[in-house]
């Protein structure tokens, strides 16, 4: 069933099995206000398993490009099209955060953004690949680590 993340109230709805729920809740939010305030679009998640082709389609961009698969079991999965970009959102029980922002014809804007809850340690297949991670802070989501990479190939 699918859910509009509401970042006015910020709900759990979802991520209740996450050690990290109440801060993955205000990440998940935090996009949402993105989205709303920079496209008026409104942010939409599925169970992870109501989005099989969303997760396909990430997991295939992680193995392809990085040789990475993530451990921890998705939660919830988007994906959706906005200003000539797609992009996928997959939520994980640990408190990770990952999206995919694809461009869709020029091919000038495409990564794969990881995003790490307050509170949840750096995955261990993110931090033997390297990633080094910056500090955000949100009124969401608390302080927010971050790192990207830029996607080379065709999907």
């Amino acid at each position: 069933m699918p859910y509009v993340v509401d970042f006015a109230n910020v709900s759990t709805v979802g991520l209740e099995p996450s050690p990290v729920g109440q801060a993955l809740a205000g990440l998940r939010a935090n996009e949402a206000r993105y989205f709303k305030n920079k496209y008026d679009h409104a942010f939409t998640v599925s169970p992870a398993s109501e989005e099989p082709e969303t997760l396909d389609w990430v997991n295939r961009i992680l193995a392809d490009e990085r040789d990475l698969g993530i451990s921890a079991r998705p939660l919830e999965a988007t994906s959706f099209q906005v200003d000539g970009i797609r992009m996928a959102y997959v939520f994980y029980e640990s408190g990770l955060s990952i999206n995919v922002m694809y461009t869709i014809g020029d091919g000038k804007k495409r990564a794969v953004g990881f995003k790490l809850s307050e509170g949840m340690e750096v995955p261990e297949e993110l931090a033997a690949a390297g990633f080094k991670f910056a500090r955000q802070k949100s009124k969401l989501a608390g302080v927010i680590r971050g790192s990207y990479f830029v996607i080379k190939g065709e999907y």
